[in-house]
């Protein structure tokens, strides 16, 4: 019994200060949340969670003392939950991402990001250029859907009073909005799905959509109400036309990790890119739904044209404060 009390005793000595300070940790992310801790302390959680596991195995092993057993027991199963199910709170993890991780990345993809941008704009240039130039390649550029009864043969009242009132009510224009929304949302999602094709239809899913913006506003630049319609669309575009190049810049991103693994094994690569990719096209989500709102209320509202060129240039402002502002405190490659 001597030697048993002995064997117990030495085996605590030697490691209790280890569990001393695993419980403290413990004891601080029960109280305060796994944010509590520092930087060497979230390194050093799993370090002394799988130290205390491995003691727990040797006491049983030799059967140390129940009440040994009871506290390691006990401590494991307490660590255990720290270290793999922290405890999160869904609005501290949402401001956590938008504060800090989604603008980290996007910031990180800003090359993949002027790509898209710049190829967004120069599909514009070409969809106004051609239909300025050929009316009828306006049929080719925007679906009849989107169209909604307008062309190049539509008068300059007809457009007119769509932009400012819809020609059923509000309706018409309602309508054409969410239409709108419904196709950059679908067109921004796909540019992320085709990402895993090697990105390059990305590139051309990007352009066309660009086309269809510059053979819309051709039609109503050739009738004098350019500006109406650039001011139409601003307003929620600045964020919407954003969002689906964030989009195409998450698919470029997870297009170059499948061609160019670098160091890494190519699904490693994949899998690294597809995460941050993700988490991209989840903040991108919520950037379509800030469109929807300024679309739906805002724009149906106000039919200044100075005031919607206004809010777009404060929208854009905002949008580029914000990710140069939060973008710099984590690089994200």
């Amino acid at each position: 019994m001597a030697a048993f009390i002995l064997k117990s005793f030495e085996f605590r000595r030697e490691r209790e200060a280890t569990w001393t300070e695993l419980e403290v940790l413990v004891g601080r992310v029960e109280r305060q949340g796994i944010a509590s801790l520092t930087e060497e302390q979230l390194r050093r959680l799993p370090l002394l969670y799988r130290g205390a596991l491995s003691s727990l195995s040797v006491a049983r092993a030799i059967s140390l003392d129940k009440n040994l057993l009871t506290y390691l027991e006990g401590l494991v199963a307490r660590a255990y939950v720290c270290v793999y199910s922290p405890r999160r709170r869904f609005f501290g993890e949402a401001l956590a991402f938008f504060s800090r991780r989604f603008p980290a990345l996007v910031v990180g993809m800003r090359r993949a990001l002027l790509v898209t941008t710049v190829l967004m704009l120069a599909g514009t240039g070409v969809g106004l250029a051609l239909t300025l130039f050929d009316p009828e390649r306006y049929y080719s550029f925007v679906e009849p859907a989107m169209a909604g009864g307008r062309g190049p043969t539509s008068s300059r009242e007809e457009l007119a009073e769509i932009l400012r009132h819809g020609s059923d009510g509000e309706g018409q224009l309602t309508a054409f909005a969410s239409f709108l929304f419904t196709h950059n949302a679908k067109i921004g999602l796909s540019c992320f799905a085709l990402g895993f094709l090697g990105g390059v239809p990305v590139l051309l899913l990007v352009f066309v959509n660009g086309l269809t913006l510059g053979a819309m506003l051709a039609i109503h630049v050739q009738k004098g109400l350019g500006l109406d319609f650039v001011a139409w669309v601003l307003p929620h575009g600045v964020t919407e036309l954003f969002a689906v190049c964030l989009c195409g810049a998450a698919g470029l991103s997870v297009g170059q990790a499948l061609i160019f693994p670098g160091r890494l094994r190519r699904l490693d690569s994949l899998a690294r890119r597809g995460r941050e990719a993700g988490a991209v096209v989840v903040g991108a989500v919520l950037l379509f739904f800030i469109a929807a709102l300024l679309e739906g209320y805002f724009r149906q509202i106000v039919h200044h044209i100075p005031a919607r060129l206004a809010v777009a240039l404060v929208t854009a402002l905002l949008w580029i404060g914000y990710f140069l502002r939060f973008g710099k405190q984590r690089g994200a490659g």
